[in-house]
């Protein structure tokens, strides 16, 4: 356990790993409220902890990246899954090195008692009071160890399971951190809420549990806001109480902590808020409204220290959940990591910059594929437009900048050199003062399995297991193929030509500069950038898609067509109607070959029709490329029809198909892949996409072709691997950022399917 995170030291990019809770305490100590001191266990370490159970018959073992697909209409099953979840990680032992951290560090409190509070942090979702209960216990490790372990099982409690299935919330979505605190008895605890009718404040004896069990009726008191005066009063009925420890009898068995005891009947009929603390949670509700906004609740208790009575603040809910003194921007996290920067604002793309400051956040409604020489300067990608399979998202993650598209008004609301922090992870974007960021924090977060400088290279093929799906990279940039090279993949599933070109057209259709007689520069840079990628990854196999431009992804005016659907002039019927551009991309690929390099295949793009493959499958013959055994010409299968033709492509001579899922899922669906509203609900998860996957991958298989699928689906969401690999499919390729998760999730789906075909055996 190499780090504890201090309440006073949490700074913004930590929030993911503290969890809401603590990072919200956090800002409000900071800010010199009474909020009592304490250290977060980030949530890292309950995936740890999870990764450690990891026997054969163990349902926990999977469960840091499991979807854990459960019918949680079948409140049995429900409960029989959730009864082992929780047995199992109760029954595990918490690293002992862990737990020493953990005491040696609250020891310096000098307390006899610890409360550990779940502090939960979930994408899209605000409040999740009532699910996670917090835990006190002794401060020694045996305690310590079973109160985290408590608090970690919880989340795979039936209720939940129940929840996060409802919410549509994948397991490793959930981040759950454990705030840690030194605890004593409470003279009196509450709740004080605050909205712009009134205000009401809560008050029971002793600690909170009772308000939070419902087992006492509270003293009420109704406040006029402006004010601050009591309106009303009503005294409550508060027959139990909760103290750490009494020296009366307790209710309690097995000496519990805390322990729950009957009030005394004179104490029954006295408010249990003393009148200057009254006053004193009123103050301390004018000052949040400051922070908060008019709209908040604090749980609050008056504890019982050495000689004094103190007020502090234990937990903090907004229905925002406002950053104090910060404005949040939500939209849809489309590449992972979190990076500050300074905002470069274009509110017309049609007046694209020449460049920005390097480490901008570029700031745009949205964006074509002739951005990308401005994403590589960019630190940063917000988009007021477009989905998670958008050129932006696309672009992005390739590049691996944090993006975040779907941000309304973005370009609106941001100011030019405004300081901004953008968080992939959580598809959220924040206006900083430069006192929110310290000089000190790094300014990018990738994935430790993709550093972003080349004098950082991590291999990390010693510790995985092995895979028989092949695992494919989708690139289209030089600049990365030193850091994915070293990496374990087993060639490039996609190199994507348009954006290789972007550099060298500068928004001019290449059909441009074959009339303006370039058309000898242009191949010369092909065949350059195409045998950079075949030296680096040989002898493993590259496929190389020809160009697939629609005329509107370009900015310049120069375009051969004036086609502006999302489907435009495009694939391979545009080689039919222009073929030299395409003659070109087979002269590169030819001249590849002839430098000594044989690892180079051909993926058409966008096929509608049979006799379309022919004609290509004619020009390659023509070129000679077929001369070379190893080379293999693929299609894409992201135009419907395939699905009732690949049986006739492959009678024409296709070597094997690769599964467009961002093409195939727009025309299934209907779905412009840029128009945010529909992408939220109709994506590759739809059972109609899956069904059409499946039923590529089957007819596959009967024909005894490879099938391979490049689209985005199983990057975003990983969970449908386990269906791919079920289903047969031969490779899988992703961007970068994503190779480790793919990697992890198609071990994973593995050795499923050996387990289950070893108990079948078995049986």
């Amino acid at each position: 356990m190499d780090r504890l995170y201090w309440l006073d030291q949490i700074k913004l990019q930590d929030r993911t790993q503290v969890g809401e809770k603590a990072f919200y305490l956090s800002r409000l100590r900071q800010r010199g409220y009474p909020v009592v001191s304490g250290f977060v266990v980030s949530e890292e370490f309950m995936r740890l902890f999870l990764e450690t159970i990891n026997t054969t018959e163990s349902l926990v073992a999977n469960l840091p990246h499991s979807s854990l697909h459960l019918d949680v209409g079948n409140w049995r099953q429900l409960q029989q899954v959730a009864s082992r979840l929780r047995q199992e990680i109760l029954a595990a032992n918490v690293p002992s090195d862990w737990v020493s951290t953990i005491l040696n560090t609250a020891k310096g409190w000098q307390t006899e008692y610890l409360i550990l509070r779940p502090s939960l942090a979930i994408p899209k979702v605000r409040n999740t009071s009532g699910l996670l209960e917090s835990s006190f216990c002794h401060c020694d490790e045996v305690a310590i160890a079973r109160a985290l372990k408590s608090i970690w099982s919880q989340l795979f409690s039936a209720k939940s399971l129940f929840c996060w299935q409802r919410l549509e919330i994948n397991l490793q979505q959930l981040n759950l951190a454990v705030l840690i605190q030194p605890v004593t008895n409470a003279v009196a605890s509450g709740v004080l809420r605050v909205n712009p009718t009134g205000w009401t404040i809560e008050a029971t004896w002793g600690l909170g549990n009772a308000i939070a069990q419902g087992e006492v009726l509270p003293d009420t008191y109704y406040i006029q806001p402006d004010t601050g005066v009591v309106l009303q009063k009503h005294l409550g009925n508060k027959i139990l109480a909760y103290r750490l420890s009494h020296e009366t009898p307790t209710l309690s068995i097995h000496h519990s902590i805390p322990q729950v005891y009957l009030v005394e009947e004179a104490q029954q009929q006295q408010y249990a808020l003393p009148e200057e603390f009254l006053q004193q949670v009123i103050t301390l509700g004018h000052q949040l409204v400051s922070e908060l906004g008019n709209n908040f609740t604090i749980d609050w208790t008056i504890a019982e220290e050495a000689n004094s009575q103190n007020l502090y603040i234990t937990q903090v809910n907004t229905p925002q959940l406002a950053i104090p003194n910060l404005q949040t921007l939500k939209g849809i996290g489309a590449a992972g990591g979190r990076v500050t920067g300074y905002a470069h604002v274009v509110t017309n793309t049609q007046l694209k910059p020449e460049q920005i400051s390097n480490g901008a956040i570029l700031v745009v409604p949205k964006i074509t594929p002739d951005w990308l020489p401005l994403l590589q300067q960019a630190g940063g990608l917000i988009t007021a437009q477009g989905g998670l399979t958008s050129h932006a998202g696309i672009l992005a993650r390739e590049l691996g900048i944090p993006a975040v598209v779907s941000t309304t008004d973005a370009t609106v609301i941001i100011q030019n050199g405004e300081r901004l922090l953008v968080d992939g992870n959580r598809g959220e974007v924040y206006r900083l003062r430069d006192a929110e960021v310290s000089e000190e924090e790094p300014q990018q977060q990738t994935s430790p399995f993709l550093l972003p400088s080349p004098s950082h290279q991590t291999v990390v093929t010693s510790h995985l297991p092995m895979i028989a799906t092949q695992l494919l990279v989708n690139l289209s940039q030089p600049s990365l193929i030193e850091q994915v090279k070293k990496l374990p993949v087993d060639g490039v599933g996609l190199l994507r030509s348009e954006l290789m070109l972007v550099p060298l057209l500068k928004g001019q259709h290449p059909h441009f500069w074959v009339i303006e007689g370039r058309k000898s520069e242009l191949l010369a840079y092909l065949t350059e950038k195409i045998t950079e990628f075949a030296r680096a990854f040989a002898p493993k196999p590259i496929f190389y898609r020809s160009l697939d431009w629609r005329s509107h992804e370009l900015s310049s005016t120069s375009a051969a067509s004036t086609v502006t659907s999302s489907l435009g002039d495009r694939g391979t019927f545009s080689y039919i109607q222009d073929g030299a551009v395409f003659d070109l991309e087979l002269s590169a690929i030819a001249n590849v070959q002839k430098a000594g390099y044989s690892n180079i295949n051909l993926l058409l793009p966008f096929v509608r029709s049979v006799p379309e493959f022919t004609y290509c499958q004619q020009k390659v013959e023509q070129m000679g490329l077929t001369q070379i055994p190893q080379f293999q010409l693929w299609m894409m299968a992201e135009v419907p029809s395939v699905l009732f033709l690949l049986p006739e492509y492959v009678k024409a001579g296709v070597a094997g198909i690769s599964i467009g899922s961002n093409d195939l899922t727009q025309l299934i669906l209907g779905v412009d892949r840029e128009q945010t509203q529909l992408t939220r609900v109709f994506n590759e998860r739809h059972p109609a996409v899956l069904a059409a996957i499946s039923q590529l991958i089957q007819m596959s298989k009967a024909a005894g072709i490879p099938c391979s699928i490049c689209g985005q689906a199983p990057a975003i969401y990983p969970e449908i691997i386990d269906q791919l690999v079920q289903w047969g499919i031969t490779s899988i390729s992703v961007e970068p950022e994503a190779l480790e998760q793919t990697y992890q999730a198609i071990a994973r789906a593995e050795q499923r399917l050996l387990l289950a075909a070893a108990r079948q055996k078995l049986e």
